[in-house]
């Protein structure tokens, strides 16, 4: 059990060593570039994580609002959330890994890199603002903690090791 002032504090530490390793690559056009994990352009991670993000903040937001949360257990229920939130349901078991991430970047390919940048950045401060407001007894009795950190600073984390990568090899790419 960690307390909520003690969390809030490790998720802005992850969230700038995130933010840092982004402003190393630029706003600009070197993150619309393909390849930085697989077919992936920075844009596609940002999209990636937002989606994970919008995900996260509605969780929260239903168990403020005492409503319980079902994973999807149907193709029919799957495509009315999706219809409903705008995202996949990133917890069902009929998801495999890939599909609802292609879906994402998909959905996001013809979204400016401002818009996903700016999109991103709202849905991280809902979720602060949300578990600031949270009692620290719904936070427990809901795990919040573990699935924020998984839904925000360990992905991001996962997705840093690609991004510092390709840093590292595009340096070395640009001065030849």
């Amino acid at each position: 059990r960690m307390p909520k002032k003690q969390f809030i504090e490790k998720l802005m530490r992850e969230r700038d060593k995130f933010e840092l390793t982004l402003n190393r690559v630029g706003y600009t056009r070197r993150m619309t570039l393909k390849g930085v994990a697989g077919k992936w352009s920075i844009k596609d991670i940002l999209a990636h994580i937002l989606a994970y993000e919008l995900y996260i903040a509605d969780r929260i937001n239903e168990i403020q609002h005492e409503q319980i949360y079902t994973p999807c257990k149907t193709q029919t229920a799957l495509d009315a959330f999706l219809e409903e939130f705008g995202y996949p349901d990133f917890g069902s078991p009929l998801l495999d890994d890939d599909s609802p991430n292609e879906w994402v970047v998909e959905k996001y390919k013809n979204v400016s890199l401002e818009d996903v940048v700016a999109q991103e950045i709202q849905a991280f401060s809902s979720i602060v603002t949300m578990i600031e407001n949270t009692t620290q007894k719904l936070i427990d009795e809901h795990t919040l903690f573990e699935r924020v950190a998984n839904n925000t600073f360990k992905h991001y984390r996962e997705h840093l090791r690609d991004i510092r990568h390709w840093l590292k090899t595009h340096a070395v790419n640009s001065k030849n």
